[in-house]
């Protein structure tokens, strides 16, 4: 069937791949669709299954040769890439060079299509490196900050008369006003819930409704400053309506030895309490440390690495990164991109914006990949076994209700490359020198730091 096929390289991870049938093929996948039609179509004045050949190519002509080209075509590339490596990713479907191929049974058939493949990765050196370590510095307001995160955890919410202030719940509906007055479409927001003083909303419109009474309608203009954290409200200005139908108000409990019983049995004490809060510190630190050592280390060994990411894998993790926005703004996704419209940005700006970090992201993924077959790194079962217990334990599920859940959801591989991982840069961070890095405090390693802070 395949006469010659023909790979050409191009850039980013992106291949030619030229094929040419021979005509005796074709004519043959022509004559066995057409076989296959008069057995099963319809026509006025033929009975089922005895409309002649001729008869079919003169009405249908032009669709049969279109189809045969397309089985042609899929055929063909089947046959193919079960034979070559230069396969497409999962991102990258072939695409044909031509949209207007034509089938003809006196000369061969010639077709061409193009795709991406997995990249090629020329691994640069990743031992007898210098790796800056960071130190993170653990303060009493950060023991502070924990101890009241309890302290929340365990309060309790009551309805509240009076004036909304600073902590309290509010349940309002709220909408943004165009110049006229009116309502813009889709930005209502019905019942939403927040505590004030989070500025946990898309608005931020917290300082404007300090002092509401429940039933209470306000209009005011919020201004967002050119740093605000959600780009297209940046140097922008709102103009909004809150309507405050609901109040409701904390009842702290007192911080003494009796909330530390009743946050856990293992405290006998507000003592026992503050120690374990310090000993929670130290390891989330820890963790974090290693976590930007580790992304130091990958840097170093990035630039001197060669990846030629393909677009398709930058435009699935860009999508990622989209997802996840998405999440944090708690909007629907139309929602988000009317506001993007209405700021004259899109979501193919923020798209471009963010390319710079969905590659990183893609190029340390795939080198530390690289790096476990170079060194040759293994996931006993029995080391799964043992990860999956931990997960089980601190999840409080049975450990075989958990593996049968991941087994039967194929997250195995998941599990197993998380336990590569770690041993490998056990393994990798011992064969380089760690100097002394940055002094960075606690609170900004969590994004709790203000820029008074910094």
């Amino acid at each position: 069937m395949i006469k010659n096929r023909e790979i050409s390289h191009l850039e980013h991870s992106r291949v030619r791949l030229s094929v040419t049938i021979t005509k005796e093929a074709a004519a043959g996948e022509y004559s066995g669709l057409v076989a296959e039609y008069s057995k099963k179509v319809i026509m006025d004045g033929f009975r089922r299954g005895k409309v002649p050949a001729a008869v079919l190519e003169r009405k249908f002509g032009t669709e049969l040769r279109a189809e045969t080209m397309e089985n042609l075509i899929e055929k063909s590339l089947k046959s193919i890439f079960e034979e070559i490596e230069e396969r497409p990713i999962m991102y990258s479907s072939p695409e044909l060079e031509k949209d207007d191929y034509r089938l003809s049974f006196e000369e061969d058939f010639s077709f061409a299509v193009s795709y991406d493949i997995f990249p090629k990765i020329e691994l640069g050196p990743y031992t007898g490196l210098s790796v800056a370590e960071p130190e993170i510095v653990i303060s009493p307001e950060d023991e502070a900050h924990e101890l009241e995160a309890l302290v929340e955890q365990n309060s309790f919410i009551v309805e509240k008369d009076g004036e909304a202030a600073i902590g309290d719940t509010l349940t309002a509906t709220c909408w943004e006003m165009d110049e006229a007055g009116g309502e813009v479409p889709l930005s209502r927001r019905q019942d939403f819930t927040f505590t004030l003083g989070s500025e946990d909303n898309l608005y931020a419109f917290d300082d404007s409704v300090v002092g509401m009474k429940k039933g209470e309608k306000r209009e005011f203009t919020k201004e967002y400053p050119a740093d605000y954290k959600f780009e297209a409200f940046a140097g922008k200005s709102k103009r909004l309506s809150f309507e405050l139908t609901g109040l409701r108000e904390k009842k702290r409990p007192e911080v003494n030895d009796e909330l530390a019983q009743d946050i856990s049995d293992e405290y006998k004490s507000l003592d026992d309490l503050t120690k374990d809060i310090r000993r929670r510190l130290e390891e989330a630190a820890a963790a974090r440390k290693r976590q930007l050592t580790i992304e130091a280390f990958m840097g170093l060994v990035a630039e001197k690495s060669v990846i030629d990411l393909p677009e398709s894998m930058i435009r699935a993790e860009e999508e990622n990164l989209w997802q996840r926005f998405l999440s944090q703004v708690r909007v629907s996704e139309a929602r988000l991109e009317e506001i993007l419209e209405l700021e004259n940005s899109s979501r193919a700006a923020l798209m471009e914006k963010w390319r710079p970090d969905a590659e990183k992201s893609l190029k340390f993924q795939l080198l530390i990949g690289e790096l476990i077959k170079a060194e040759k790194v293994e996931a006993s079962a029995e080391e799964v076994d043992a990860n999956l217990s931990e997960r089980a334990k601190s999840l409080r599920m049975d450990f075989d209700e958990l593996k049968t859940y991941y087994t039967k959801n194929n997250m195995l591989d998941s599990v197993r490359h998380d336990i590569q991982e770690k041993k490998l840069f056990d393994e990798l961070l011992g064969k380089n020198t760690l100097t002394k890095g940055e002094s960075i405090s606690y609170a900004k390693i969590v994004g709790r730091e203000t820029k008074a802070d910094e």
